[in-house]
């Protein structure tokens, strides 16, 4: 038996995996994101314990048994954080999420300090990566910067009070601007850009191999075993990757979460930072992957169902397939970048906007705009990966919205791939955090990193495509032309 553990930003999920694949529970434990001004996004550490205690209180008392089988835990979270702690291993300040923006300046200045940057890291300084938040705290919080004595990833923190270790795993730590990602190691020249030494960074392991070992109370208070090995795990979506099988070159997925990502497994270091699209290590050795990511997907539609009042995001869904297709053609465009963009505009100040609104226009229009806007920002990020007609055939969509048959359908016909739903595919990262426990407790990437059957299936429709064709010139138009309203970093 595995247990994954997935810190994401809404939500702390867990996930017990037996060795025939059967997933036999999951839970999970709501958290909140603090915005106390413009452009910040933070957490407490202290909330995220709490609810790993809760959940895994919960599991304790519900499935006794399974838990008391299992051999291995595995990490999964929400990448780019930066958690500070002192000496004593004490939070110094709130974390610093991945969709804060406050960052800005300091990428520019992380750039100018650091020629070989792009080489070495793969990727443009961005807002949303850890090291321009560290140059942040160092400018604005320098007393806090100079008792730094650690900085750790989100999940890592959570290993942290799981095992008592400092370690990092090299899919998460790739998303910092401080690993060379080609060698997977620190890079000496990256972290003296930001006033940092690699004392000051956790181990590294694979994603596949064993971080540590839960504490001896930690393993009483919740009913486990004794000695059980805490695998190195991954950042959300190269754990989303493992739980979905997408482990060999070419293989991928489109993510609906809280953010949208298109995910494409890769046998070598191939980076594109012109294209503000990310080149990482993935969970396992001897890979590493290419990503294009929006800050806001399903968050753009829970955020028009409050805006709406609806029900629930899946009635609003309800009423937009109502509309017909000549409907659709006359709804407003929505530009869906309600928390900044990274790929392929990296702008930390690019914001939303309705395009186009008449009378006639009533909810239903602005929820089919918004799903279509989130879906020509993923269009722009699949442009972005340099993939070639034929090359990828198909890619797993995975999320909370891959749960709308009528956004997938969209998404099929935009990117112009298949997509599959599989069953078991909303378990995500969790799922892969105790796959990767599986593989460092001895189990082979062949036995562990198997797809998930296809629950469904969705193919390009010629006639969409075509329709949506014009209405992404359109709303390619409309960012260039409003991009130099945006307020200044």
């Amino acid at each position: 038996m595995y247990l994954g553990i997935d810190l994401g930003t809404s939500e702390l999920k867990f996930l017990l995996l037996d060795a025939t694949h059967h997933i036999v529970a999951t839970t999970g434990e709501p958290l909140t994101v603090q915005r106390p001004h413009p452009l910040w996004s933070e957490q407490n550490p202290a909330d995220w314990w709490a609810a790993c205690d809760r959940g895994l209180s919960r599991l304790a008392a519900e499935q006794p048994a399974a838990m008391r089988a299992v051999r291995g835990i595995g990490l999964s979270g929400q990448m780019h954080g930066a958690v500070l702690i002192d000496a004593d291993d004490a939070v110094l300040r709130p974390a610093i999420l991945w969709n804060d923006g406050r960052s800005g300046a300091e990428c520019s200045e992380l750039e100018a300090a650091c020629p070989g940057l792009h080489a070495l890291a793969g990727n443009l300084a961005m807002p949303g990566f850890t090291a321009p938040k560290l140059l942040w705290v160092k400018k604005h919080e320098s007393d806090l910067f100079a008792r730094t004595d650690g900085v750790l990833l989100p999940k890592d923190w959570l290993r942290l009070q799981l095992t008592g270790e400092r370690v990092s795993d090299m899919s998460d730590a790739a998303g910092t601007l401080w690993l060379d990602v080609a060698q997977r190691r620190w890079s000496p020249e990256l972290l003296a850009a930001t006033g940092l030494s690699e004392a000051q960074m956790p181990r590294l392991v694979e994603g596949s191999e064993p971080s540590g070992t839960l504490k001896p109370e930690l393993a009483t208070r919740w009913g486990l075993a004794p000695g059980v090995m805490v695998a190195g795990g991954g950042g959300d979506n190269a754990a989303s990757a493992v739980g979905i099988g997408a482990v060999r070159p070419g293989e991928g997925f489109v993510s609906l979460g809280t953010s949208g990502v298109i995910f494409l497994t890769s046998e070598r270091f191939r980076p594109n930072p012109a294209s503000a699209m990310h080149a990482f290590c993935h969970a396992l050795p001897g890979t590493w992957h290419q990503m294009s990511v929006m800050l806001s997907a399903a968050n753009g539609l829970r955020w028009v169902k409050n805006l709406l009042g609806a029900a629930s995001e899946s009635a609003l869904l309800d009423q937009v397939a109502t509309l017909t297709a000549e409907e659709r053609e006359r709804a407003p465009l929505f530009l869906p970048y309600l928390s900044g963009e990274r790929t392929p505009h990296n702008n930390p100040n690019a914001q939303g906007l309705f395009f186009g609104l008449t009378n006639e226009h009533g909810p239903a229009a602005l929820a089919y705009a918004v799903i279509e806007g989130v879906g020509f920002g993923l269009l722009d990020g699949w442009h972005s990966l340099g993939v070639q007609p034929g090359e990828v055939c198909s890619l797993s969509l995975v999320g909370g919205g891959a749960r709308s048959p009528l956004w997938a359908q969209l998404l099929a016909s935009l990117l112009g791939v298949t997509l599959v739903t599989r069953q078991g595919g909303e378990a995500g990262g969790a799922l892969g955090a105790a796959r990767l426990a599986w593989l460092g407790d001895g189990g082979t990437i062949d036995q562990v990193c198997l797809a998930p059957p296809v629950a469904q299936r969705f193919a390009p429709d010629a006639a969409e495509h075509a329709r949506l064709a014009e209405r992404h010139a359109r709303f390619t138009a409309l960012y260039r032309a409003v991009a130099p309203l945006y307020p200044k970093a």
